[in-house]
């Protein structure tokens, strides 16, 4: 690993941060919204199929790709709007030798069916931008604004980009904030995809949840399971087992 991280440039501000599996890397910036533990969690949630196909839209620097592959064997493909974010992610791919496992495209998701055509991914996961447009977004550069904010595809344009490209019975696995969760429910439905399992995160055993993860199923029959509340921290402040086992592995942090 140490000649790939070696080989693979950085351009100014980037630094390469451990994905602590795998032995695993990625490239980061401070002036771009770098990935949080949203993105893991949904890396681990996700049902992913053993072989064929699976997206991740607004993919960013390629943090869910990369998880993925510790987890499946199939064909990883991301997508990204913005050409800086696509960049690092088709750099970081390279730097962990997981080019034939992995590609990034850099593109609209909402144009993407035009190319791969209708129906074809196994599996699709997404950790899109949680808040709509409102005068904040203009505090942060565009990089973070696009993150964050629905700048470059609405929550609708998300889920109608889903239902395209996977096909019938496939999975789609989203991360969000629990004020959306009835609008990624209703607008599931209204566009053929039946919501199957939710799971909220919650900071701390006595605090509401600040994250949700779905999952959904095209053309699915109505059943919705939820799963047992997911806790950060302990009350002594220190992650809790099952974090420290979607982290490192194992329930126990190695030396």
């Amino acid at each position: 690993m140490s000649n790939r991280l070696n080989e693979v440039p950085l351009l100014a501000a980037e630094r390469v941060d451990d994905l602590l599996t795998h032995n695993l890397h990625i490239i980061q910036s401070d002036e771009v919204f770098s990935f949080s533990m949203d993105a893991v969690l949904l890396a681990r949630f996700a049902s992913v199929p053993p072989r064929g196909r699976v997206l991740d839209l607004c993919t960013g620097n390629g943090v869910i790709p990369l998880l993925l592959t510790t987890r499946t064997a199939a064909a990883i493909e991301g997508i990204e709007i913005q050409p800086r974010l696509a960049d690092m992610a088709r750099r970081s791919v390279a730097m962990n030798a997981l080019q034939e496992k992995i590609t990034i495209h850099e593109g609209d998701l909402r144009t993407l069916h035009l190319t791969t055509g209708y129906g074809v991914y196994d599996a699709i996961t997404v950790n899109p931008p949680y808040m709509p447009l409102n005068g904040s977004d203009l505090k942060l550069n565009t990089h973070q604004a696009m993150a964050r904010h629905e700048i470059g595809c609405t929550l609708e344009e998300v889920i109608q980009a889903c239902v395209r490209l996977v096909r019938t019975g496939g999975k789609v696995s989203m991360v969000h904030k629990p004020q959306r969760l009835v609008d990624i429910v209703s607008l599931m439905r209204k566009y053929r995809l039946e919501p199957k399992t939710i799971r909220f995160v919650h900071p701390r055993a006595n605090l509401e949840a600040n994250m949700v993860l779905i999952e959904a199923a095209r053309d699915g029959k109505p059943e919705v399971r939820v799963q047992p509340p997911l806790i950060v921290y302990t009350e002594d402040n220190e992650y809790c087992p099952e974090i420290l086992d979607i982290y490192y592995g194992s329930k126990e942090v190695k030396s």
